[in-house]
Order: C-alpha cells, then structure tokens, then sequence
C-alpha cells in the first residue's frame, strides 16, 4: 500500500525537486501533488514593492493557508526563492565530483525512493529555507520580525553600529508553522523524511555563532558590540555533506516502554541513530549509466589523478586537447594599476566513456 507523507514531508521533496532542475529562473513547488511553477527572475535583495508580492505568492503552488502567510508578510517569496537558488548552488557544488551530481535531469523518481541522496536533498532544502528566513530578517526584508532578539544581545548599540544579528530563533519557529509541522506519522518513510529536514535545520543551527565588534579611540575595546551570526551557507553545505558520506541505514522497531515506533540503527551499533545523522531506508543505485534515477556518467569532465576513475566506472575516460587563455607576464604600473599579457596554453581535458 502506498504511504501517505506529511504535508512537511511533500513539501521538502518538491523543493528537492527545485534544487535538481537546472534553469536561468528559480522553481518552487510546494505542495507536492501540483506541478513545479516557473517564477521569473532575477532574484532581488529588496521586498516587492506595492503589490506586486501579492502576484508572486499567487504563482506559487501553496496551500491556501501558506498563501495566506505569504500575502502578509510581502518579503517573503523573494526568501523562498532565495532558499531554492541556495540549496541548487550548494547541492551541485557539494556533489561536483560524485557520480550523481545533484541533477535530476527530468527524473524526479529518485525523490520517490528512500536513498542517501534524497536524505540529503530533503537536508539541504530546509538548511537552505531556515538560512535565507534568518538572513532575511536581519536584512531588514522581512517586515515581521528584525533581528536576533537573544537574550544578552545589545540591539540597540548593534542598530547604532551599524550591525543586526541573523534571527534564527524566528526563522525556525516560522519555518515549521509555515511548513505546517506535526506529530510524525507511524509510518517509516515519513519519520525518514521528517527526520532528515530536522537535520537540515540543526545544520544551520550549528553553525549560529557570536560575532563581536569593539569601538572605541585608536582601536581600543571601550565599548563592544555583539551579535548573532549564520555561517557562511557553504559551511552547511559541507557539513551536510559529511554527514551524508557518513549517513545510516535504518530500520523501524517498537519500542516495549512506550509502544511507539522508532528509528534503529544497524544491529551492530545496538542504537539510534543521532539527531543530527542523515538516516535512510535502502541502498542507492550505482549512478553509472543512464537510469530514471540519472543521466549517468558519461561525458561527465573528470580529473585523471583523482576521480576519473571512480566517476567513469571503470569505462575509461577519453583524452582531448583544449586552447584556453590566461593572463600572464603581468606588471604593476605606477599608479595603481596592473597590465597583463595574453597567454595561450595547451591544456589536457578528460571525459569518461559512454561505454
């Protein structure tokens, strides 16, 4: 019988979905039963002016309680979208030397199934959404919240330098009431799915430190002004990518005490797997050949020291020579400028073998 996932669940994975398409404009599908809609770029650090947000939330596949949340807070499909092109730059940069490499290519199967790489884009698109709500509040572009608002943070010295702390405490808050989160259901996949986008979001939780400024005469630390602030995103990337190199397959068990189902890690661990482990359900296809999971390698560009052999599959990999121009002999000027040469090279390029 086929499962039915939480609406969160749905949610992520069609914002999977928004990461794995390739297009100059960004996707943002969110309910999971509509189609993907095309919003037009390019992205803006400003809120819409008037109404034109009013049209943007209209655009978006959202449910009707979503679309009200969006009409009144008008920052806030800039952020959506902002999240999806986050995560789609990360992803493909996180996974540029794998054998799948963060595209779909049209083949949204793979979110179907419980593999590694769906963990890991259900963790990356949440990551992605709690960021770029955080970022937009201390940004000022979101009209319903300002910045961090932790106990102990001076805001109004940080407003007079000059500096606002990223709200992360507001982001997740909103994060899971527009995501509409709840109790998980009992069944295995959902608690998967539900599991893996707490990930994300403990990722960017991670990475929250306090950023300190001093002020004072000739440098001296008079006064100092501290607040919070998100690492850099490519920072979650890579922790993300950690855990997914180190993801754990599970199971579900019950546990005797409470009589709920649980996650279980393999036997010989003899425990759950943590918090901030990726988890999923069964072993992921090779990725070397075209599949409905993936194009394939072939054609892919490869180094040849390092990952042509386990990106072409033991295909082999076929050698080129490519013309590329680079400056070179370059002198500085007086004033203030730098004159370069146009050198040409010669240079080897690999790409693996389509059989």
């Amino acid at each position: 019988m086929r499962s039915r996932l939480p609406g969160t669940a749905c949610l992520l994975r069609t914002v999977g979905l928004c990461i794995l398409l390739s297009n100059t404009a960004a996707y943002f599908g969110l309910t999971g039963r509509e189609p993907l809609v095309l919003l037009p770029g390019p992205f803006s650090n400003d809120a819409p002016a008037g109404k034109a947000h009013l049209k943007q939330c209209e655009q978006m596949s959202l449910t009707r309680r979503q679309k009200r949340m969006c009409r009144r807070e008008p920052g806030l499909a800039e952020t959506l979208r902002e999240s999806v092109r986050l995560g789609q730059l990360e992803c493909r940069y996180q996974f540029r030397n794998e054998r799948w490499n963060c595209t779909l290519d049209g083949r949204g199967s793979l979110l179907k199934r419980a593999f590694k790489e769906t963990a890991f884009l259900l963790a990356v698109s949440s990551a992605a959404l709690t960021h770029a709500l955080a970022k937009a509040c201390s940004s000022g572009r979101m009209e319903r919240c300002t910045c961090d608002d932790s106990p102990g943070i001076q805001h109004r010295e940080a407003w007079q330098w000059g500096v606002c702390g990223d709200n992360l405490k507001y982001s997740t808050k909103f994060l899971k009431k527009f995501l509409g989160q709840k109790r998980v259901s009992k069944d295995l996949r959902a608690q998967v799915d539900a599991h893996n986008i707490n990930v994300g979001m403990r990722a960017v939780k991670s990475g929250l430190k306090t950023t300190c400024k001093c002020h004072g005469v000739s440098g001296s630390c008079a006064v100092r002004t501290c607040w919070k602030q998100l690492s850099p995103f490519h920072d979650t990337g890579r922790l993300l990518k950690y855990r997914y190199d180190n993801s754990v397959r599970v199971l579900s068990v019950t546990n005797a005490a409470t009589g709920e189902t649980e996650l279980a890690g393999p036997k010989r661990h003899g425990q759950s797997p943590r918090n901030t482990d990726l988890v999923y359900l069964e072993d992921s296809p090779s990725f070397c050949r075209p599949s409905r999971y993936s194009p394939g390698t072939g054609g892919r560009s490869c180094t040849k020291d390092t990952s042509c052999q386990s990106l072409c599959c033991g295909r082999g990999y076929n050698t080129a020579m490519r013309l590329t121009s680079l400056s070179c002999h370059c002198q500085v000027r007086w004033c203030c400028h730098v004159e370069c040469q146009t050198c040409v090279r010669e240079e080897e390029v690999y790409t693996c073998k389509n059989a």
